[in-house]
């Protein structure tokens, strides 16, 4: 089934991991026998020969750089300037997987629409590019709000305010605090451009005063239910229902943590905790049974986000396994028409609607 994957970062993975995506997943793994700096090395499960096995024909592809201050113990650049330019180098490699035919921009519904096409002919899995929608994650690197029109004739569609911790922005998971002056004027530069709010990862002060002044489009690419798993990184149902009360989409992550309470980074094993899809799809389904119906959720695995197979549901050798989901949602009762609804439909119905 066509797939849709609203959250990959797959330029960081790129640029700072050092990952050749256009090889098998095995031989990415393969070069990395042996390195220790990262938890995660010969653990990856994302590729682009892995996006077309499995159907994942048009995602949600991420710029991220954190600019941290003095005393913020996070890993970041040391001045915006500088995570502005390692945007423009993950820019830079999309655009030469553009050249190579790998990937393509969609920045409109003509382009959306063309692609969909290629990619419904019998050949389209095997030789078509994978389409990617250009988001930002943490709005940090934008040096002025200004320059977000400038991002915006790149391509960008997507901006998320916050990542982790204090932001220039706005505050995401683990902080707290409302948005100054510069995040309000942020928001407006956004609205004027159609620029989609993607809501993940802003804490809950963030998050309220957001949706009170930004009137465009919204989504979280990848979140999961608060309720299920108590963590300020996730939302709560009030969150959520407020998040589909304005049309949005929640994309289900897959990082164990998020998924199952109790996780232990280090220590817990996602088969050892019980971390497989079907953990997952309770989350998804929560939102189902919150909300009265499937029209606000999809897929936003986050796979390969700074976490590899240690981390994610024990059932997915490579994202190519997504394709597991759709028989999984049909044993819990889900009809064709509602799997096809969470695995592509709801994220094409908001997209067709937020660039008409």
């Amino acid at each position: 089934m066509f797939t849709i994957d609203a959250h990959l970062d797959l330029a960081m993975n790129a640029m700072e991991w050092n990952r050749d995506l256009t090889l098998p997943v095995a031989a990415i793994n393969a070069r990395e026998a042996g390195l220790q700096d990262r938890p995660d090395r010969g653990r990856a499960v994302v590729s682009l020969p892995e996006l077309r096995k499995g159907g994942i024909g048009l995602v949600v592809a991420t710029q991220i750089a954190r600019f941290v201050a003095p005393d913020n113990p996070l890993p970041g650049w040391h001045s915006p300037e500088q995570a502005w330019a390692q945007t423009q180098g993950q820019l830079a490699w999309y655009r030469a997987m553009e050249d190579k035919d790998e990937l393509v921009q969609i920045t409109d519904l003509a382009g959306l629409e063309q692609h969909l096409s290629r990619w419904k002919r019998a050949d389209g899995q095997q030789t078509a590019p994978v389409g990617y929608i250009l988001s930002l994650e943490g709005a940090d690197s934008v040096i002025t709000p200004d320059y977000l029109r400038a991002a915006h004739a790149g391509g960008l569609r997507a901006v998320g305010p916050a990542h982790y911790g204090p932001g220039r922005y706005a505050n995401g998971t683990d902080a707290s605090g409302r948005m100054g002056n510069e995040g309000l004027a942020l928001l407006r530069e956004m609205e004027s451009l159609n620029i989609i709010l993607d809501a993940t990862h802003l804490c809950d002060d963030a998050f309220w005063q957001a949706l009170e002044h930004f009137s465009g489009p919204i989504w979280a690419s990848h979140n999961n239910c608060r309720s299920l798993v108590n963590h300020n990184r996730q939302f709560s149902d009030e969150q959520l229902l407020a998040l589909a009360e304005r049309g949005a989409v929640i994309g289900m992550a897959l990082d164990a943590w998020m998924i199952v309470p109790g996780w232990e980074r280090g220590k817990s094993t996602p088969r050892g905790m019980n971390c497989g899809l079907e953990a997952a799809i309770d989350h998804l389904d929560h939102i189902c049974q919150l909300t009265g119906n499937v029209r606000h959720v999809g897929i936003g695995s986050d796979l390969d986000g700074a976490f590899g197979n240690e981390q994610c549901p024990y059932d997915l050798e490579t994202i190519a396994d997504l394709q597991k989901i759709p028989d999984l949602l049909s044993r819990r009762g889900f009809s064709a028409e509602d799997i096809s609804q969470i695995m592509h439909g709801n994220w094409l119905r908001f997209l067709r609607a937020a660039w008409a």
